[in-house]
């Protein structure tokens, strides 16, 4: 209790004397939209009946995105293409994801092809989630070569598990357990954060290994 007064008023302090109103408001909104997600889509919606822009229409967009609401993301998404006055890379990497998390394949394909040839396609989610899709469709080496380039070591271990599993599923064993070792041996030097953050993948990584 002796600890918490100073803490309370320490804090008591920052928000009214320090912080400004604006700031106090955008902190308000901030825990609303945690705490209730379908409040700030509510009140975006509103904003766009106020004033549709491209900006307003966009946020909307994420905010479906954030709470998984993919097809309504995808409808917001696919209106701001429609300003061609504005970079539409980042609606495509959006939509190659929500597009993903509904298993339509062609339409991944689709938006990507309007973004590879960007920077900031090589190495990234968007380049796995394509790989994975042409292996949804059966391109095997097309998938093989965009799936490769997100093996990096000490990084994407998610997905280079993806990766080793495809190599195991097209009779290439050795491969994909050099790619598990690989994972497993990197796993042993993660700092205590990273492991929990990737807790999942290592056990997965670990449970195929017995296997082979």
């Amino acid at each position: 209790m002796i600890f918490l007064i100073p803490v309370a008023g320490a804090l008591f302090y920052i928000i009214t004397q320090v912080l400004t109103t604006r700031d106090v408001n955008t902190f308000q909104n901030e825990i609303t939209s945690i705490v209730n997600p379908t409040k700030k889509i509510k009140d975006l919606e509103k904003k766009i009946e106020f004033t549709d822009t491209y900006a307003n229409r966009m946020d909307l967009a994420d905010s479906y995105f954030e709470i998984k609401a993919y097809q309504n993301a995808i409808s917001n998404y696919e209106i701001t293409l429609k300003d061609k006055s504005q970079n539409a890379l980042y609606a495509h990497q959006q939509l190659v994801l929500c597009y993903f998390q509904m298993n339509d394949f062609d339409k991944v394909i689709s938006h990507v092809k309007q973004i590879k040839d960007k920077p900031e396609f090589k190495g990234s989610k968007h380049q796995f989630c394509y790989g994975l899709a042409l292996r949804e469709k059966g391109d095997l080496e097309a998938a093989e070569r965009e799936l490769k380039a997100i093996d990096r070591p000490y990084s994407n271990y998610s997905e280079r598990l993806e990766l080793a599993k495809f190599y195991i599923e097209n009779n290439r064993k050795e491969e994909g357990k050099s790619l598990l070792e690989d994972i497993s041996n990197e796993a042993q030097h993660m700092t205590k954060p990273n492991r929990r953050l990737f807790r999942q993948t290592i056990n997965e990584v670990e449970q195929i290994l017995k296997t082979l």
